[in-house]
C-alpha cells in the first residue's frame, strides 16, 4: 500500500498505531499527539536522554520526542517507503542533528546502551516464538534502570485465543500476525528480567481510532480507490470495521507494558509514586 493511500486513512500525523483520546470529543490527531507524549511520560524521558523506537513507521514518535523532550532518537522501520517519509519529517522539522529514522531491522541497530525503548505496535507482528529473542534483545540495549514501553494488541485472553492463519486478516492485511493474551507478553518480558512497573489497558481508544481511520478512508473513497484499486480499498474498509468490532466488544484489546532494566541489586530508577499526567 502506498504512502498516499495511508495518508488517506490515517490523516496527517501517519501514526497506523492506537491513539489516546484525552476527551471524547478529541480529534484524531489530538488523540495521537496525546499517545506519543504518553509513551514519552511513561519512559520518563529528559533532554539528552538516548531514545530508540522499534517498528517507527513514518516517524511520528521519532519526531515528537526529539522536538518535545530534546532527545536523541533513532527510529528504525523495515519499510523503505515509511523511512523515506519519515527521515524527510525529521529533515522538515529541524531535527536531523538529533533524530533519524532507518531502513533497517531494529536487531541489525549497532548502538546500544539506551535510556529508553518504545515499541509502539510491534510485538504483534513478531510471533510468540520470537517474544523471549524480542526481549532479551532489547534489554541488552537499554542501560541499567533504563525503560521500556511495549504498546501492543492482544487476546482478550490465551483461553479465546485460536490460530488465524487462514483468516481474512491474516491473509489479505497482516500476514504471519500473531496475538497472545496479555499475560503471556507480560510473561515472556519478564522471563529476560524486565520489570513490569505499570501496565494500562486502552482497548477502547482502538475502537474509536478505527473508526476515525474507517470515517476518512470513507471521506477519501474515490481518491484511496484510484490510489491502490477498488479490491485493496474494499479490504481495508473491511478489516477496518471488523477490527474496530472487536476492540469494542473486547475480543481484542491494546496494552501498554512499562518495563525496566532493573539491576541486580533492585534499582529501577523509577521514582516512588510516578505520575504519568502531563505537568
Amino acid at each position: 500500500m502506498s504512502n498516499q493511500f495511508y495518508r488517506y486513512v490515517l490523516g496527517p500525523s501517519m501514526a497506523y498505531t492506537c491513539a489516546v483520546f484525552p476527551t471524547e470529543d478529541a480529534t484524531l490527531e489530538q488523540a495521537q499527539e496525546e499517545k506519543f507524549d504518553l509513551v514519552c511520560r511513561k519512559l520518563g524521558l529528559k533532554p539528552g536522554m538516548r531514545l530508540l523506537d522499534i517498528g517507527c513507521g513514518w516517524g511520528g514518535m521519532v519526531v515528537h520526542a526529539a522536538k518535545n523532550y530534546g532527545v536523541d532518537v533513532i527510529g528504525v522501520t523495515l519499510s523503505k517507503p515509511q523511512a523515506d517519509w519519515g527521515q524527510q519529517a525529521v529533515i522538515e522539522a529541524g531535527l536531523e542533528k538529533q533524530a533519524q529514522v532507518r531502513f533497517s531491522d531494529y536487531r541489525d541497530v549497532p548502538e546500544g546502551n539506551f535510556d529508553a525503548i518504545s515499541s509502539i505496535g510491534l510485538t504483534e507482528h513478531i510471533g510468540e516464538a520470537n517474544y523471549p529473542a524480542y526481549f532479551s534483545f532489547l534489554r541488552s540495549k537499554t542501560r541499567p534502570e533504563g525503560r521500556m514501553l511495549n504498546h501492543s494488541i492482544t487476546r482478550f485472553n490465551d483461553k479465546q485465543r485460536v490460530r488465524y492463519r487462514n483468516s481474512f486478516v491474516n491473509r489479505y492485511v497482516f500476514p504471519d500476525g500473531e496475538l497472545t493474551g496479555p499475560a503471556k507478553v507480560m510473561m515472556a518480558a519478564t522471563n529476560e528480567n524486565w520489570e513490569v512497573q505499570h501496565e494500562e489497558n486502552i482497548r477502547v481508544h482502538y475502537a474509536k481510532t478505527l473508526h476515525c481511520w474507517r470515517m476518512n478512508l470513507e471521506d477519501n473513497w474515490d481518491a484511496a480507490v484510484a490510489e491502490v484499486g477498488e479490491r485493496k480499498a474494499r479490504v481495508w474498509r473491511l478489516y477496518m470495521a471488523a477490527s474496530e468490532f472487536g476492540f469494542a466488544r473486547n475480543i481484542i484489546q491494546l496494552h501498554q507494558f512499562l518495563l525496566t532494566n532493573t539491576t541486580e541489586d533492585g534499582v529501577s530508577g523509577m521514582p516512588l509514586r510516578p505520575d504519568f499526567s502531563r505537568q
